[in-house]
């Protein structure tokens, strides 16, 4: 530096701020800064023996100004690409400034975020690698951004700077509440959080809440990632794109991917679930969620970083490869999302700036005592778009076909699981809560308006009206719903003895009173087979034989039943013990005649129900479905017709007695011949064998108001589907 040469001047507290990285605007006063003599460049290397500015021109030593603040005057007004070279002990180390780059985030990101309309809002927040050209090469780096409005300061720490973050400060760009840093040499797989200074006074160490990969837990870092994966599932996404996910076939394997088979990584389950649920011929599978979670034993559901995939399995890319392979086979992904409540974990979103800030600050509203969770502030803008954001996240970076969001019940009504004094009424004086309507509405919107072809799917447990409806009409917004009334009434019919069940028969036909009040999937999900409820197989009265006709008779009956279909994993073989996630599914049942052919009835009734439209065109339209015998309750028998818009037709007959009826008179809508098209009594699924022989003719006069009928013998806890020959 020319003795003549003066640096920019700066206040000695100042520099002390800076120096403690404890300043709102680090770049006011590192980096370079034009002056009258010259351009100033400071620069904050603690400890360092020597600094030196690299130039396209030459060499300027610096010398230490303050704290570890290092200054150097260079000729001229325009700022060069520079370097540094700096001297720890003896060793000088070649290394880039971060205070001399531009902020990352730019003005529209700053304004849309502000506004809280950025739709891909992980583009710029988080943590995003860049390269930037220059005189003296290019440079590698990583863009880090964080929303933390009520901060003083922020801090980014990790493996590049030995967690010591008084060197990476943050600058705070504005009322958007961002704050940014551009920090060479940073790449893909280096381990970081955010230290925040609260209003407190306090510093507190923080995951990104959009880091897109994880530490394996328990360790809690963020890491920095970029993908390259190269997808080729563009036939599956153009053939998605071409049709209607509602009104097609769907058949859902829902699988929790840690228990599913033990210690399978992404790239493992790739070939292996996707072979497994290809064979089965499922339509879909439904993940539990993969979002990143602190504790293993919540499956998911308590979620800590929305962004990224668990990494107890790999690699984000290796769950793009994992949906890849899916897509390649024809099979649908749609995965849990869970934008209800988050756990409160010190070091993840809760009271993330110092103050209650992702959650709603009145704890009558801010926490869910149920989970003992935190409730996300549904009316704060920035919060909202974090969360459509993160819809579409998935959807758009992970070629997701569709979310299944968790505990909608939760979010609209302000007294969920809260007794009178535990709540506070909305503006209007009302339980609902108008905000996570909003939030809904939004984020429903958003994602069908983005994605060509997808699906919303709400688990909501109560009568909410127009859950399925669109927002333009008032609805939610959702393309469909779980059917938690049709799962309960069922299960609780068939708990009964078939001696008794005469007396529930109002609860099994129950569901056609509502059917077509929203489009609905019904769900044999994983909290059915959970917390001390026993598996399905366990829930069925009766011997080993019993039990194992009473699933296959009850899998035939969801996949006849107007709406989608959804199995939790063990369904299948109906596997005797109830589900825990400590332990792989008891594929050693296979062993067991009786479970491998519920096995193989899962694996024909999807055949089945796929190649007749008539079991899925009219879901959602009463023109699809009639009643052939809905009251014949001393049988504990159902019959009903399913109808195609294209005229195609199936009969089906489901007998939850434990006896056989011979020479059951049906009636049937045409005389002629009709293919016995499903008996789940046969004797290849371990069943006794009563049936048809594979065909019936309706020759039999006109009965119940229909012109033909036939006599069939009904196998006992069966259920058959005839198809016209």
């Amino acid at each position: 530096m020319s003795p003549a040469a003066s640096p920019v001047p700066v206040d000695a507290d100042a520099l002390r701020t800076v120096a403690h990285g404890a300043s709102h605007d680090p770049h006011g006063i590192l980096g370079p800064h034009v002056g009258a003599g010259g351009v100033t460049i400071r620069v904050l290397r603690p400890l360092a023996d020597a600094v030196v500015v690299i130039t396209p021109e030459g060499r300027a030593d610096a010398r230490h100004e303050q704290d570890g603040i290092w200054v150097a005057v260079l000729p001229g007004t325009q700022v060069p690409d520079y370097r540094l070279e700096v001297t720890y002990e003896g060793v000088p180390t070649r290394t880039d400034d971060p205070y001399r780059f531009l902020p990352t985030v730019q003005e529209l990101d700053r304004h849309l975020i502000h506004e809280g309309r950025h739709e891909q809002l992980w583009m710029v927040l988080g943590a995003n690698v860049h390269t930037y050209p220059g005189v003296l090469g290019e440079v590698h780096g990583t863009s880090f951004a964080v929303w933390a409005p009520n901060a003083r300061a922020v801090r980014v720490v990790g493996d590049f700077n030995h967690w010591q973050g008084a060197t990476h400060a943050m600058r705070s760009l504005g009322e958007s509440g961002v704050w940014e840093l551009f920090v060479p040499g940073v790449v893909a797989g280096a381990r970081y959080k955010f230290e925040l200074l609260g209003p407190d006074g306090s510093w507190r160490q923080k995951a990104d809440p959009l880091a897109k990969g994880t530490e394996v837990p328990p360790q809690t870092a963020s890491v920095v990632v970029e993908s390259r994966h190269a997808w080729s599932d563009q036939d599956w996404l153009a053939r998605r794109a071409a049709s209607n996910v509602h009104h097609g076939p769907m058949s859902v394997y829902e699988v929790h991917l840690g228990s599913w088979r033990q210690g399978l990584s992404y790239r493992e389950l790739a070939e292996q679930l996707t072979e497994y649920v290809l064979e089965l011929g499922f339509t879909h599978v439904e993940l539990l969620p993969v979002s990143e979670h602190p504790f293993g034993g919540s499956w998911g559901y308590q979620v800590s970083s929305y962004y990224a995939p668990t990494s107890r399995f790999g690699h984000p890319d290796d769950f793009r490869y994992l949906v890849d392979a899916l897509h390649r086979a024809g099979i649908g992904v749609i995965l849990d999302w869970v934008p209800a409540h988050f756990p409160k974990d010190e070091w993840a979103l809760a009271r993330f700036d110092g103050t209650p800030l992702y959650e709603h600050p009145d704890p009558l509203r801010g926490e869910q005592p149920d989970w003992g969770t935190y409730v996300f502030d549904f009316g704060r803008r920035e919060v909202r778009n974090f969360l459509v954001a993160n819809a579409t996240y998935w959807l758009e970076e992970f070629h997701i076909d569709g979310l299944r969001v968790d505990a909608v019940a939760s979010m609209l009504y302000l007294d969920y699981s809260r007794k009178a004094g535990q709540w506070r009424p909305n503006e209007h004086g009302g339980r609902e809560n108008l905000e996570a309507i909003a939030f809904l509405q939004e984020a429903n919107a958003t994602a069908y308006r983005r994605s060509p072809g997808i699906v919303m799917i709400a688990e909501e447990s109560t009568a909410w009206p127009g859950v399925t409806a669109p927002t333009d009409a008032g609805g939610l917004g959702f393309g469909l719903k779980w059917n938690m009334g049709w799962m309960n009434d069922t299960l609780r019919y068939l708990a009964e003895e078939p001696v008794h069940r005469r007396y529930h028969h109002g609860e099994i036909t129950f569901s056609m009173v509502y059917a077509y009040s929203e489009q609905f999937v019904l769900p044999l999900s994983h909290d059915e087979v959970v917390h001390g409820k026993g598996s399905l197989y366990g829930r069925m009265p009766g011997d080993h034989w019993q039990k194992l006709a009473g699933v296959r008779s009850l899998l035939a009956y969801e996949w006849t039943h107007p709406g989608k279909q959804l199995l939790f994993m063990g369904g299948e073989i109906a596997q005797r013990d109830e589900w825990a996630e400590s332990s792989s599914l008891d594929w050693a049942t296979l062993g067991d005649p009786g479970h491998r052919g519920v096995q193989r009835l899962v694996r024909d009734l999807n055949e089945l129900y796929r190649a007749t439209p008539a079991l899925w065109q009219l879901d959602h339209d009463p023109a699809g479905f009639e009643w052939i015998t809905s009251d014949d309750a001393d049988h504990n028998l159902l019959a009903y017709l399913r109808k195609g818009h294209d005229g195609s037709m199936a009969a089906v007959v489901v007998n939850f007695a434990g006896v056989p009826h011979e020479g059951y008179r049906l009636a049937l809508p045409h005389a002629g011949r009709w293919r016995e098209a499903m008996n789940t009594d046969a004797e290849a699924y371990g069943g006794s064998g009563v049936g048809n022989l594979g065909e019936v003719v309706a020759d039999g006069p006109p009965h119940h108001g229909r012109p033909a009928s036939v006599t069939l013998r009904v196998p006992p806890l069966g259920a058959l589907i005839l198809t016209p020959a």
